[in-house]
This record gives C-alpha cells, structure tokens and sequence, in this order.
C-alpha cells in the first residue's frame, strides 16, 4: 500500500521506506511574510519527495501562499465526492494578529497536515490536482486559481460561508426544524448525530483547552510581575532577608519562563489538535450535505420519470404525432437518473469507508493530544514544586 510520510515538526527528511516502496513525503516550511499592508501574504515552501512515476523527479521544491491551499481543498471536494476532505486553517479574524510569530507557526504547522492527510489518503494522493499543486510553478498556479469558474471562483470567506449555510441545513434536518426530502436510514441518522454530537463535544473541549492556555500565560505573567516587586523589595531589606527575597524574585521570574513555555506547548500539542478536528467535522458535515444533495436529485429525477411515463402513455393511447418525442426525452431521463443513481450510492459507499478511517485517525490523535497534555501538566507541577521546594531552606532561616 503506497503511504505518505512526513515527521512531527513538519521538516524535510529522507523518507523510511526502502527505494523499492512507493512514498510521498511533504513538508511545508520557511514561512515568509511577502508585499505590504492589504496586500502582504505568507509564502511557504512545499518540499516533495517521492518516487512515484508520474512525478516529475525524487525531489521537488515550490512555493506556495494560502489561496493556493484554498485552490487545492476546493478541487478535491469539487472532484472527490463522499470523501472526507482535509480542513484548512481558518485565517486570523484579528488584523494585527495575521503576522504575529505565532499565528504564522501554527498555520504552517496545520497547512502541513492538512497537505500531507491528502498524500496519504489513498484516493486523493493519486489526484492531478495534487501533482500539480506539488509540482507547478507559481505562474502556472496563479493562472490557475485565476481561470477557475464557478464554486472555484469564490474566495475563500465566501466558500467558507457556504460551507457554513450548507452545514446549517444540514443541521435543521436534523434538528427537525426543514423536512426536505430526506433518507430514511438508521444507519445515517446514527452518523449525522454522531458527527453533530462529536462537533459539540470537541467545541466544548477546545473552549476549555483555550481557557487553560490563557491560564498558564496569565499566571506566567503574574509570577513575572510578582518576582519584580519581591526583588525590589529585597533591596530594602537587610542581608539575610534581602538575600532571600531576592532568590524569591529570581525563582517566580524563573518560573514564569516555564509556564509561558508550557502554555505554547498545550497551545500546539493539546489545543490546536482540538480545534484541527473541530474544522475536519465541519468539512465532514459539508460531505454530508452533498450526500443529501444527491439523495434529493435522485429522487426528483425518479418522480420526474413517473409523470413522464404517464405523459408518454397517454401520446401512445391518442397515437400522437410527439410519441417520439417524448420517448427520446423518457430515455435520455432514465439515463440520467441511473447516473444520479450511481452517484449516490458511491457517495455513500465512500462515506461508509470514510467514516471507520477518520475514527481510527482521531483515535490515534486524541490519544497522543490528551497524553502530552497529561505529561506536560505533570512536568510543569514537578517543576514548579521542586522551584518552591528549593527556596525553603532560605525562607525558615530567616523566620523567628
């Protein structure tokens, strides 16, 4: 089976696998802040290594900016339908966040995995799309982007929000509040509750996760500010005393570099893993939409043949002079409601696949999430027990 590798951090690396083994290797890295004010952007390099035949060679570098991404996500929901398409980061509602050294980090941290989910699905790695946005050069891919028409066209806060116009409808057929034509299968309810639950259980867990990296920060910056006045203080203060308040500042200072430090490792390793699977719900509602799109086109059309039928009876009973007509258009119906046939059940044969690979991947995450969590919260506790622990010593001394 042909995988894709790519490590942790992101970097290029050779790839594991023997040369006889089929592998795809992506990293995205070097972000790079390009043009001034509105227009400024991030550029990224994208670094392939693979030895697929239909690549142009073992190693290739180009460089990419974000609606090059946004070009590549809308192809692949475009092309492959049923499929789970990996989500993208959203862009920075805040202005004066766009650039900030962090916000850049995490997207090129989540534009990596998002790519390489693509390169290792076993469909949507062996997509032109994706040989061409690996491979390309930039004037080619802004050529592209630019001659795309239709759902391609829109920008993407407009594809976003019909992202989110389609997950609503969703969302009221199975709240009850629309009755459009719907399946009734207890196997699909069974995955669109599952999914609306799922969406609101990460949400309420990201939330929370948001809240403790904020903790850790706000209390990092407390300790900082503490540690100031204590030493202050100390210069006050005979030798003894002075001498240990002094070693009390340096040690809440030290200990602020800790929490700032653990507070951006919950924020990549804990939080932002929550978040990546809250948008990978969202885009598996937008599948789920198609879905129900097809389910209703297929119908529509079946109902259209039945009246159909009764029109080209009754020019048969009256020998009417359109029977021809009328059978042409019966059959080019009926062949057009076999293919929405078709796509339908593909659509659901796929999802029905889909859905045992994501649960199989988020379990895997979720586990490596909450078990850095647990480790870096258990590091953090040693470390700041063993800070105070050490002071001790110092402070009974100078206690009567």
């Amino acid at each position: 089976m042909i995988t894709a590798q790519r490590s942790s951090s992101g970097s290029s690396h050779s790839p594991r696998s023997p040369s006889s083994q089929p592998y795809l290797s992506i990293s995205v890295t070097d972000p790079v802040k390009l043009g001034n004010g509105v227009q400024a952007y991030i550029s990224y390099r994208v670094i392939t290594k693979t030895n697929f035949p239909e690549y142009q060679g073992p190693e290739k570098i180009v460089i990419r900016r974000y609606s090059d991404f946004v070009w590549l996500r809308d192809r692949l929901f475009e092309k492959y339908k049923g499929v789970f398409i990996p989500p993208l980061p959203e862009k920075s509602a805040v202005e004066k966040f766009r650039f900030s050294a962090e916000f850049i980090e995490l997207r090129r941290q989540a534009l990596d995995i998002f790519v390489n989910r693509i390169a290792s699905h076993h469909e949507l790695q062996q997509s032109e799309d994706l040989r061409t946005f690996l491979q390309a050069d930039e004037e080619t891919m802004e050529r592209l982007r630019s001659q795309d028409t239709g759902i391609f066209k829109k920008k993407p806060a407009d594809l976003m929000q019909i992202f989110k116009e389609v997950q609503t409808k969703v969302s009221d057929v199975v709240l009850g509040k629309e009755k459009p034509v719907e399946e009734s299968n207890p196997e699909y309810e069974k995955l669109k509750n599952y999914i609306f639950e799922l969406e609101n259980h990460l949400s309420e867990a990201q939330k929370h996760a948001y809240r403790l990296v904020k903790r850790h920060r706000e209390l990092g910056q407390s300790l900082s500010d503490f540690g100031k006045a204590v030493k202050l203080l100390g210069a006050c203060e005979g030798d003894a005393l002075g001498k240990a308040f002094s070693d009390l500042g340096a040690k809440s200072e030290s200990l602020c570099v800790r929490l700032q430090k653990e507070a951006h490792q919950l924020l990549m390793n804990f939080e932002e893993p929550l978040k990546d699977y809250v948008r990978s719900v969202q885009s598996i509602k937008a599948t789920i939409a198609e879905r129900a799109n097809a389910f209703r086109h297929q119908c529509e059309l079946a109902e259209t043949i039945k009246l159909k039928e009764i029109n080209l009876d009754k020019l048969m009973l009256t020998r009417s002079e359109k029977v021809g007509e009328a059978e042409l258009e019966y059959k080019e119906l009926k062949a057009e409601s076999e293919e929405a046939t078709r796509r339908f059940e593909n659509i659901v044969r796929v999802m029905n696949e889909e859905i045992v690979r994501f649960q199989d991947q988020k379990t895997l995450d979720m586990g490596i999430a909450f078990h850095e969590f647990a480790k870096g919260q258990a590091r953090l506790a040693n470390n700041i027990a063993d800070a105070w622990r050490s002071l001790l010593p110092k402070l009974e001394a100078c206690s009567p």
